[in-house]
């Protein structure tokens, strides 16, 4: 699922970024006051949590799940990385780099940096850096991806500037995977699933979306966005359960494809009409180019939901909401739009709701907020106490509900278990400048 997207929207806009944690419905927005971070608790409810204008003209802010934890980065510093305790008001460590940051990802156990020609990973325990990765192709728009189940904590990125090839890195061993050759063209999208088996990614064409097995970059499936015009990708996300695939981008439409190969169950003669024709198609597609062979072959969207406006960069999410399938569309302006989706047939999503960022900061805060961790080891370790949750089994922030089985994945090799305070050191010790004073690869 898609973890994150930041848009960067320049000095005129209200909104600088936001970024989307599917499986909580946290919503996280960049100002140029600051920063808020909202949490959709149903279809019509959309709540504050937090607001801080500490911090002025945000173009990166990233929630660790639904911890207290929060990394923010700033127009007026773009080279430094802010760690809060948001909840208790304190800052836990900051960092500066060579360059400016473009985006960061995070999961129970890493944090990832990137900047345009390198890649920070720390450990997110004691926030030590493990590993710069320098070797990378320049990447100016911080395209990167990080698997969020952190039993295995798959790193991608680009690994070349002028095709679409994606190296698969190890973020545990700390070693390169394998690399794949997903697109012809440059790459504007990649993310993998909830569990890391899976990696999707689009090319700057936007027409053609592909799936990857984890880790050995074998191509699942290959869905066709469209093929009238070339679009931009805005995002790129799967369900939890990853049976769904959902794709925005500069258009009014967005695609969610169905993860599903077909079976060799068809009746021998078709009872239609359109059925006869699609035999046709594919007996005739074995005797055409493989180019063509290929476009014939691949998957159009099962659903689409209508945007009432076009142009605009805005991140989308699937989700399960009051137990029912939801798309999630937040757009550069501050709203966010809540679809049914239909899993059985498909077809056109229905609005059921809009919700502007703008009007909820009258809503009461202390309504949402639990009994509150007092230090750093006790937000990244802290269980979830909601009961919300998107797939059975999981915990908004991957534990497992009343009893549940946790799914195979969700057991770390290494646990994380910060349970101590000593375990994380004074502030003091955490500040300080990434320059020249890293493990390099």
């Amino acid at each position: 699922s898609l973890r994150c997207a930041h848009l960067d929207f320049g000095q005129s806009e209200l909104l600088n970024c936001f970024s989307d944690i599917s499986r909580i419905q946290s919503l996280a927005i960049g100002t140029k006051a600051g920063y808020k971070l909202f949490s959709l608790s149903s279809v019509e409810q959309l709540d504050q949590v937090h607001g801080s204008n500490e911090i002025p003209d945000v173009y990166i802010v990233e929630r660790l799940f639904s911890s207290s934890l929060v990394v923010v980065v700033s127009h007026t510093k773009p080279r430094q990385m802010n760690v809060y305790h948001f909840k208790k008001g304190t800052e836990i460590c900051n960092y500066s780099y060579s360059s400016n940051i473009l985006s960061i990802r995070l999961n129970r156990q890493r944090l990832l940096v990137c900047l345009e020609e390198a890649i920070y990973i720390h450990n997110i325990k004691d926030m030590k850096l493990l590993k710069t990765i320098l070797d990378v192709p320049a990447n100016p728009t911080g395209l990167c991806a990080l698997s969020i189940n952190h039993s295995n904590s798959y790193v991608a990125y680009p690994g070349s500037l002028t095709t679409g090839e994606i190296v698969l890195y190890d973020g545990h061993s700390l070693k390169t995977v394998c690399t794949i050759a997903a697109h012809e063209g440059t790459l504007a999208a990649i993310t993998f699933n909830a569990s890391g088996s899976k990696l999707a990614s689009a090319s700057e064409k936007g027409t053609v979306i592909r799936v990857f097995s984890v880790p050995d970059g074998q191509k699942l499936y290959e869905f066709r966005r469209g093929m009238k015009r070339y679009v931009t990708i805005s995002s790129l996300v799967f369900s939890m359960d990853s049976q769904f695939l959902c794709a925005s981008s500069n258009t009014e439409t967005v695609h969610i494809f169905k993860l599903e190969h077909v079976t060799n169950s068809r009746p021998e003669e078709p009872s239609t009409w359109t059925g006869y024709m699609g035999k046709m198609f594919m007996a005739a597609s074995n005797y055409l180019p493989t180019q063509v062979s290929d476009m014939m072959n691949q998957d159009r969207a099962f659903a689409t939901g209508r945007l009432n406006f076009s142009g605009q960069r805005n991140i989308c999410t699937l989700s399960t909401i009051q137990k029912l399938p939801r798309l999630l569309v937040a757009s550069s302006d501050g709203h966010l739009y809540i679809y049914n989706l239909d899993p059985q047939d498909g077809g056109e999503c229905v609005l059921i709701k809009t919700h502007s960022s703008g009007t909820t900061e009258e809503n009461k805060e202390n309504d949402l907020r639990p009994s509150l961790p007092q230090s750093y080891a006790a937000t990244v370790a802290r269980p979830s106490t909601s009961s919300a949750s998107t797939v059975p089994g999981y915990s908004e922030d991957g534990g497992a509900l009343r009893g549940e089985v946790i799914p195979e994945h969700e057991f770390a090799t290494g646990p994380v278990c910060l349970d101590d305070e000593n375990e994380f050191p004074p502030i003091i010790l955490c500040r300080g400048s990434q320059k020249g004073k890293t493990k390099q690869s």
